[in-house]
């Protein structure tokens, strides 16, 4: 087993990595709240279908009442109305305080459930079993919580660190392909903000890691979540450093709000946001054009992106409603080199039409 610990301001809390871990999830929960004797489990219908009974099963073994209540998944579902609904079912059930909130699923599952511990009941604990890859690496570390508004993604949430993060590489085998190959690009943004290691691994093991050969899977999934084990230590609440995590975010967002959730996976999205901002950054003479194409061929290598439909003035306007632009400045992540980024706020309106006009026009060759 890899055990990873997080430790930020507020909370330390370990991530466990193995094939199989779901089997003896109860026993690591039971580990890290031993005063816990309920437990609701947040999912989706697909997600329980395929793993809930393993899940069961551990807690059969180990005692403990066990709830489970069901949540449309999507980016469309991320929203106040899920939250609302899901805090009457967690009354109905009498949860209280001392109630145990356990995400099964996806990002969206998880950023819900992690929302809505800390707020019912003014806050109770909750755990993340991550089910797809973006989440196993990215979204179920850090405390990052929250929901959309029709403006903008993620503009109602707060901080909120799990008690534990449990990760099995094996639920990735009823993953569809195409939110596999999706989350992949969380951990080439790992690479390209800190690590070359990650980032030349991709570059390398493209087959293997695309055929989710276990070794490479695990090692994929480890060093992606001891980067931002790394940066979330430093900057839990996103003031300086954590911010270049965004990377590929910026205009990702944008993408994924102007097309309604309906047309990107939020990891294409992001890939796209990783190609403009290579774009960019060699534009503001950051980045060699060598070191941009390397990363636009890395990040078009792993999947067939869906096409950039949009006008590029309504990208722009949405960068206005982001949650990273403070003080009417939008703050874009672009890299310098593989490994090395800058958080720049001066990007000139003409250039980001121009990028947006390009992915368009990449999109469609």
């Amino acid at each position: 087993m890899i055990r990873i610990q997080i430790q930020t301001g507020t909370k330390f809390y370990d991530v466990l990595i193995e094939q199989g871990l779901l089997r003896s999830a109860a026993t690591y929960i039971g580990d890290a709240l031993p005063n816990a004797r309920h437990f609701v489990v947040v999912t989706s219908a697909p997600i329980r279908k395929h793993w809930g009974k393993l899940l069961l099963d551990s807690f059969a073994a180990n005692g403990g009442r066990l709830d489970i209540i069901e949540m449309l998944d999507g980016e469309r579902r991320k929203t106040l109305s899920t939250i609302e609904t899901l805090s009457g079912q967690l009354v109905k059930l009498k949860a209280d305080r001392n109630t145990v909130l356990i995400a099964l699923g996806g990002g969206v599952v998880g950023d819900v459930t992690g929302f809505l511990a800390s707020i019912y009941m003014r806050g109770i604990p909750f755990v993340q079993i991550p089910t797809t890859f973006l989440s196993q690496v990215d979204s179920s570390v850090g405390g990052k919580t929250g929901v959309n508004l029709t403006l903008g993604k993620n503009l109602v949430g707060t901080f909120n660190q799990p008690e534990l993060v449990l990760v099995d590489p094996q639920v990735l085998s009823t993953l569809p392909e195409r939110e596999y190959r999706s989350g992949l690009y969380e951990s080439l943004k790992a690479g390209i903000i800190l690590s070359p290691r990650i980032f030349e691994f991709m570059e390398r093991n493209r087959e293997q890691v695309l055929a989710k050969h276990p070794d490479s899977l695990e090692w994929l999934i480890a060093e992606s979540v001891r980067i931002k084990a790394e940066v979330v230590g430093q900057d839990e609440q996103e003031h300086g450093l954590r911010k270049i995590l965004n990377l590929g975010h910026t205009i990702g967002h944008a993408l994924e709000a102007e097309t309604s959730y309906k047309v990107f996976l939020h990891g294409e999205a992001v890939a796209w946001g990783i190609v403009a901002a290579a774009m960019l950054s060699v534009g503001m003479q950051k980045a060699a054009p060598a070191t941009a194409q390397r990363i636009i061929s890395l990040v078009l290598a792993y999947a067939a992106l869906p096409k950039v439909d949009v006008r590029p003035k309504s990208i722009f306007r949405r960068l206005a409603a982001d949650k990273k632009t403070l003080d009417g400045q939008v703050h874009f992540i672009l890299p310098r080199d593989i490994g090395q980024v800058d958080i720049v706020t001066d990007v000139p309106e003409r250039a980001v039409l121009q990028v947006v006009e390009e992915l368009r026009n990449l999109s469609q060759a």
